[in-house]
């Protein structure tokens, strides 16, 4: 049994003026792909993996073009060069923007399909703030997506829908896919599984499952992408297309029922109003989450809106990690350890964002692999800042001991975050989010809205939505509610 694997995933915003390009991606080649451990799942089933590409990005505006087409080519090339196999499995996002595109998986599966062929066997795994489109449903076989946000259960994800793939290769079974749209779009800091109604709701899923349905899956969707695929929906794969959709349809009825029940968890507010907290806190350390430039979101994350007001305020003992500004970190690397500079923070990509003007005193340098992984420790006044070459998070504790510092010790941190990171959240004393501005703003109602479905909460009021389950073309079922 042999089976080709790859995909490409990201999320983008489409209110990102930043594109992304090749140099966002890492890119797993061959057997670079099942050598890294985010595959390391394979190594344990007894088949022969064909691996193809797999290009993952940290969350951003839209892929260039040239870029998408570039990495789609290379994938279909590989892809054919890999024939004979039994089945595809794609570990993909599912809220992939590309200039241009309005279903930029759409195209990337449906290519895949072309080339494959109608008989062939196509798995897929998910991001739960995916957007799931009818062109996608129609060319896969068997689905499953992330069931925790934060998300803690990615291997786990993807190793289920390897293993419903080789389950109907071994079986001979043919499963289809089951999908309920739902015209809710609501951000993922309102609907953390750590936080009610959201987890309840997935910790309900796998009692939808057992005779002809495989897998359950609730799509939150991804809400600051602007097109017609933007919507949450229930995912269900399975043998029994009239227990898949009866499935589905509980799953979509019992999110919509909650529809005015999700909120955001931690303390949150305008910038103003939780540093007026963080300053008042007599516990340590504060976090305070940048909401609007959160990088895991698609925010650009080289705003300097955050330092602005501390440095206003003359805050004492706050860390903040980090600001994405490549000029500003080749002038630390200029001046080296030790120095003080004159330096102009934020705004390097979006020039719309907002920078401030500082002195600083270069505290470490740290080269990284390569000069885009660069990064830089200053501070200014008693404010200490992380400069990163590249768009990146920090949300792990390795991401501030490596660079010498413990979050632990400061009296306030500062991540560009919605919901924290499980290695943050626990630390957090207490946890406060800023409805900071961004292109990953929480003020959802006010985004632009020329795509998204008509009668989509919050965009528009909708009091009188029925589940209504649409059957994969390939679920070999006729009058099922084809959209």
């Amino acid at each position: 049994m042999r089976i080709a694997v790859g995909g490409i995933h990201t999320e983008c915003s489409t209110s990102s003026p930043v594109l992304m390009g090749e140099e966002d991606f890492r890119i797993l080649r061959g057997d670079d792909l099942t050598a890294h451990e985010y595959f390391a799942f394979l190594s344990r089933y007894p088949v022969e993996i064909a691996p193809l590409l797999h290009a993952r990005a940290v969350p951003g505006g839209p892929v260039a073009a040239q870029t998408y087409q570039a990495l789609k080519a290379e994938f279909l090339a590989r892809l054919q060069a890999a024939m004979p196999f039994d089945a595809v499995y794609l570990a993909m996002h599912g809220a992939m923007k590309v200039e241009g595109m309005q279903d930029a998986e759409g195209d990337w599966i449906s290519a895949l399909r072309e080339v494959v062929g109608p008989d062939m066997l196509i798995a897929t795994s998910y991001d739960l703030h995916g957007n799931v489109s009818a062109r996608v449903v129609d060319q896969i076989d068997i689905f499953a997506a992330y069931r925790t946000a934060p998300h803690i259960d990615t291997p786990q994800t993807m190793e289920a829908a390897f293993a419903m793939l080789l389950q109907a290769l071994e079986t001979g079974q043919r499963p289809g896919v089951v999908q309920v749209t739902v015209p809710l779009l609501l951000p993922g800091e309102k609907s953390s599984t750590e936080d009610e109604p959201a987890r309840s709701l997935y910790a309900a899923l796998p009692s939808h499952e057992g005779a002809g349905v495989w897998r359950a899956d609730l799509m939150i969707g991804y809400v600051w992408a602007d097109e017609p695929r933007a919507t949450a929906c229930a995912m269900v794969t399975g043998t029994d297309h009239q227990a898949a959709s009866a499935a589905a349809v509980k799953i979509a009825a019992d999110f919509w029922a909650a529809r005015d029940d999700f909120a955001f968890g931690p303390v949150t507010g305008a910038p103003g109003a939780m540093l007026d907290l963080a300053a008042r806190a007599t516990t340590r350390p504060v976090i305070l989450a940048d909401s609007g430039d959160n990088p895991t979101g698609g925010g650009v994350g080289d705003r300097a809106d955050i330092l602005a007001a501390l440095i206003r305020r003359d805050w004492r003992d706050a860390l903040v990690a980090g600001i994405t500004d490549r000029p500003a970190v080749d002038a630390c690397f200029q001046a080296g350890p030790g120095a003080v500079l004159p330096l102009t923070i934020g705004a390097s990509l979006d020039p719309q964002g907002v920078s401030v003007r500082v002195q600083a005193e270069v505290i470490s340098l740290h080269p990284g692999a390569s000069p885009q992984e660069a990064q830089a420790v200053i501070r200014t006044g008693s404010i200490t800042v992380v400069l990163a070459a590249r768009r990146r998070p920090y949300h792990n504790l390795s991401d501030f001991t490596q660079l010498g510092l413990d979050p632990r010790e400061v009296g306030l941190l500062v991540v560009k975050s919605g919901y924290l990171s499980p290695e943050l959240a626990p630390l957090a004393n207490p946890n406060l989010m800023a409805l900071s501005e961004g292109v990953v703003s929480q003020d959802i109602a006010a985004l632009p809205n020329l795509h998204r479905p008509a009668g989509t909460l919050p965009f528009a009021e909708n009091r009188d939505y029925q589940p209504q389950p649409y059957l994969s073309q390939r679920f070999g079922a006729k009058d099922c509610g084809r959209r």
